[in-house]
């Protein structure tokens, strides 16, 4: 069995344990320290494993449940299981976590251990590989050898994993990397085939737990719709007034950030062609020739204005620019990103989602800590045990 199934395994143990686990009469502990019962609890939450005595002797004394939730984030199975377990989804078209360790997973581990600001997720020049004295194969575009190996040998990612210029082992450009997107976990699961909407669907629907369902907006322009989307299918042209334009009208132009990059099956790699569009941005160009025909890898967010301004995009930024690395930018600094990646660690760790007042008070309350704490993901798992630590 590979280590993917078998850290899957150890996660639902933990569920198991968290679930068992009989209501305190209170939530949060004194300032004079917690109890064993209580640390107990949080380590549970946090690492799904036994508590070790020395971490249960330092958590009491921590003084305070968030301070004593990050020493039980020190644990390897936090890595191992609870930070793997919650990442592994976001890397396939299944979401199912029981996959094999790839770069996409070890950057999301990575960055979570080192306190990596969780919002250059999608940007950053960074991809989290194995330290060279483990021996694994080099890190490699057009296979998955390292991070196979590494499952194989049941390696400690709170240890084995090291940071990286993506551009530099990737041979990406600078300009042309985006942080997990152009991962090859990534674009083996999104970049292969079809036409490149994948990348851009997934992409909401893991960090900023948004599906095009639940954003669809009819009243943005239809212009940039490419001419692969019939404007009458079936001959009916309200369905798409009325339905594919509320996807497309604002996927389209998006989508467009990733013009020149796509996933060769054969040679099994990421393939970025500077300047020029791939040609899955043009097929099935006759089932609307009057659509829009890509030049570049320009991307507008339409979405800034209308229904989906909810999001709460950054006015810091200006809402359109070119290629994968300033999309990233775009939606990783919304105010859906920060909500999304806190109210998902609150559903991991507290075993529910946010449903009373005090939950959704909690939420906001981590969400400005998140922020706070420079984007430490780290920092709303504790925050998220201590919170649970009695329910």
């Amino acid at each position: 069995m590979h280590q993917g199934v078998t850290g899957a395994a150890r996660s639902l143990t933990r569920i198991a344990l968290g679930a068992g686990a009989l209501c305190l009469c209170s939530a949060l502990a004194s300032a004079a320290g917690i109890t064993s019962d209580q640390a107990l609890r949080i380590y549970n939450r946090v690492a799904g494993v036994p508590a070790p005595a020395a971490a249960l002797s330092q958590m009491t004394a921590a003084g305070d449940p968030v301070s004593a939730a990050l020493i039980a984030t020190n644990d390897p199975s936090f890595y191992n299981n609870t930070v793997r377990n919650l990442a592994a989804p976001w890397t396939n078209r299944a979401q199912s976590v029981f996959v094999p360790l790839n770069d996409y997973t070890a950057t999301v581990v990575g960055m979570v251990r080192d306190n990596v600001p969780f919002n250059t997720l999608l940007s950053a020049d960074l991809v989290y590989v194995a330290n060279p004295s483990l021996g694994t194969p080099a890190y490699s575009i057009a296979n998955n050898d390292m991070y196979q190996t590494m499952d194989d040998n049941g390696t400690d990612l709170s240890q084995a994993l090291v940071p990286a210029k993506q551009s530099a082992v990737s041979g990406l450009p600078v300009s042309a990397v985006a942080g997990v997107i152009t991962t090859r976990g990534a674009a083996s699961a999104f970049f292969i085939n079809g036409t490149n909407r994948a990348m851009f669907r997934f992409t909401m629907m893991n960090h900023l737990c948004s599906d095009l369902q639940t954003i669809m907006d009819t009243t943005r322009p239809p212009d940039r719709i490419r001419q692969d989307v019939t404007r009458s299918p079936g001959g009916d042209s309200s369905l798409f007034l009325n339905n594919c334009i509320g996807c497309h009208s604002g996927m389209d132009p998006m989508a467009q950030a990733f013009a020149f990059y796509n996933f060769d099956p054969v040679a099994l790699q990421i393939v970025y062609t500077a300047g020029q569009v791939q040609a899955k941005y043009h097929i099935n160009n006759t089932n609307f020739p009057q659509g829009f025909s890509t030049p570049d890898d320009s991307w507008n967010n339409r979405w800034r204005a209308g229904p989906n301004a909810v999001l709460g995009w950054s006015a810091a930024l200006p809402g359109a620019g070119n290629g994968a690395q300033s999309l990233g930018t775009e939606l990783e600094n919304s105010a859906a990103f920060n909500n999304c990646q806190v109210t998902r660690v609150f559903a991991y760790v507290c075993l529910r989602q946010p449903s009373t007042t005090a939950d959704n008070t909690q939420v906001t309350s981590m969400i400005a800590s998140f922020q706070a704490h420079n984007y430490s993901l780290r920092q709303v798992f504790a925050e998220s045990a201590a919170y649970c630590m009695g329910n």
